[in-house]
C-alpha cells in the first residue's frame, strides 16, 4: 500500500511537469513572434543593414518554425527545410507583426 501511494504521487508530479513543459513551450495568445522578433524581422525586411541582435531574433524564428542550423549535422534536406522555415516565419510575420 506504501509502494502504491509512493507511485501514485510520483505520476502527479510527472504529469504536472510535463504540462508545464507542454505549456511553456506553446506560443502564448496566438503568437509565433514575440515584438523583438517582429520588430528585428522588420528591420531585416526593410534592406538595412542588418545588426548581430537582428541576426539572433531571425535565427530564434527560424528555430521557432522547426529549422535547427547545426553545423555537425548533415543534413540531407538542406536547403528545402530552412526555405520551409522561411516561408513558415514570413507567414507569422504577416499574421503576428501586422
Amino acid at each position: 500500500m506504501k509502494d502504491l501511494t509512493r507511485n501514485c504521487s510520483m505520476l502527479a508530479a510527472l504529469a504536472v511537469l510535463l504540462t508545464g513543459y507542454a505549456a511553456a513551450g506553446a506560443p502564448q495568445g496566438g503568437r509565433h513572434l514575440t515584438p523583438t522578433e517582429c520588430r528585428d524581422l522588420a528591420e531585416i525586411k526593410s534592406n538595412a543593414p542588418p545588426t548581430k541582435s537582428q541576426h539572433k531574433s531571425e535565427l530564434s524564428a527560424l528555430r521557432k518554425a522547426g529549422y535547427n542550423p547545426s553545423p555537425w549535422h548533415d543534413d540531407p534536406h538542406y536547403p528545402a527545410n530552412l526555405h520551409a522555415a522561411q516561408r513558415l516565419v514570413d507567414q507569422w510575420f504577416e499574421t503576428d507583426c501586422k
